[in-house]
């Protein structure tokens, strides 16, 4: 059986001790961050084209020799797991004339992907494996003409990706150790559904990173299931990891097997920058945001469950599952406060948003954000000013 890491054990001691319960200090964000065009394009080039992201669990795509699109950040994406197992993430576009290679939006399952144009066709490891009238192409070398790859790594049951070369994994792994315990590479993927929010991505990160709404937003859904205001986080490099009392005594709280600590918390890991993972006592909520202008979102909700339903009884459990979370508290009530947060943040009313004590986690996620975009500022600086800084540097010798 598995077991929490030591990280687990600490957030469940620290629930019994009433972490949130220590004031800190009130702190502000400006409602440009989230209306401003200007910042949109900022955090766009600076965060989304630069960080590893999570693109969806290693549950969607089981089994060897399969493949489905992916548009969801921007460009035409194509994730595969090839004949040895191993995940891979390709631009979707045949090297040939550059037409998109896999339609639609659904998992494939072959050996080979043909282009619909030309018919060149390619191995799910990126190879281009065949083209009709090969004579035509007397000194092609095939090498030369594979799929477009891009960085890709799957950890812990989850698959990453990033548009820069340079991106680093490391702290995937870190939580990769968190996410063996609940056993996420295990996970049989049961749903998945993209919702379009009009709200920008930001807000709906922010609904993930508090519990202070629990008790209010969701009175008539899974407030029932939760302690008020009783929680405790920490970090691992950008990430979240925070753990939620549910309706249990301090004692299993504190309890030291997994089961019992499993069916008295739920534990939730925002990855950042736009992925939540939220663990429930018998089923995990996988979501990805992919944001598409400065007032909308997609959020893709993936529901994994331990294994496939093996009756109808069970079938029917998991849909009510399904339908409680991403129809009732999901869309009908986290995404629609977004949605009335984006409206009122547009209006002008306040010139900022105000965070307390039980909203930390926001505080520290827009910290993490606004320290990407001085970095990227800074790497632009030094890119087009080099010869100015390096006399600054040797004035100072």
């Amino acid at each position: 059986m598995n077991a929490p890491t030591e990280g687990q054990r600490a957030l469940a001691a620290a629930l019994t001790r009433g972490v949130d319960a220590d004031r800190a200090p009130i702190t502000h964000v400006k409602a440009s961050a989230y209306t401003s065009l200007e910042r949109f394009t900022a955090e766009q080039a600076a965060i989304f084209q630069r960080a590893p992201l999570v693109l969806a669990p290693s549950a969607l795509l089981p089994n060897p020799g399969s493949a489905i699109p992916h548009d969801g950040f921007g460009k035409p994406l194509l994730l595969t797991r090839d004949a040895q197992g191993v995940a891979r993430v390709f631009l979707n576009v045949c090297q040939h004339r550059g037409t998109r290679l896999v339609e639609g939006c659904e998992t494939v399952k072959a050996n080979r992907l043909v282009c619909p144009y030309h018919a060149w066709s390619y191995t799910l490891d990126g190879r281009l494996a065949g083209l009709p009238r090969a004579d035509a192409f007397p000194e092609l070398n095939r090498a030369d003409y594979a799929l477009r790859p891009l960085p890709t790594h799957e950890a812990g049951g989850l698959i990453w990706f990033a548009f820069d070369a340079a991106a680093d994994f490391a702290h995937a792994d870190a939580l990769a150790q968190d996410f063996a315990a609940f056993d996420l590479a295990g996970q049989y993927c049961f749903r998945r559904r993209m919702h379009r929010v009009a709200a920008n991505w930001k807000l709906v990160m922010d609904a993930f990173l508090e519990s202070y709404h629990i008790q209010r937003l969701h009175a008539e859904t899974i407030a029932g299931f939760f302690h008020d205001g009783v929680s405790a986080a920490d970090r691992i490099g950008p990430h979240q990891r925070s753990a939620v009392g549910r309706t249990a005594s301090l004692a299993e709280l504190a309890a030291q097997d997994w089961p019992t600590l499993r069916g008295a918390i739920t534990y939730t890991y925002q990855m950042f920058p736009g992925a939540v993972l939220a663990v429930s006592p018998d089923y995990i909520n996988l979501m990805v945001l992919m944001p598409q202008a400065v007032d909308q979102v997609l959020v893709e909700n993936f529901m994994l469950i331990p294994a496939p339903p093996a009756s109808e009884k069970a079938r029917d459990h998991w849909e009510r599952s399904w339908h409680l979370l991403d129809e009732g508290v999901f869309a009908g009530e986290d995404f629609r406060a977004c949605e009335l947060g984006q409206q009122g943040l547009a209006a002008g009313a306040v010139e900022h948003v105000t965070l307390g004590s039980l909203e930390q986690g926001v505080r520290h996620f827009h910290d993490v954000v606004e320290a990407w975009l001085t970095r990227a500022d800074a790497s632009e600086k030094s890119a087009v000013f080099p010869f100015r800084q390096a006399a600054v540097q040797n004035s100072a010798l």
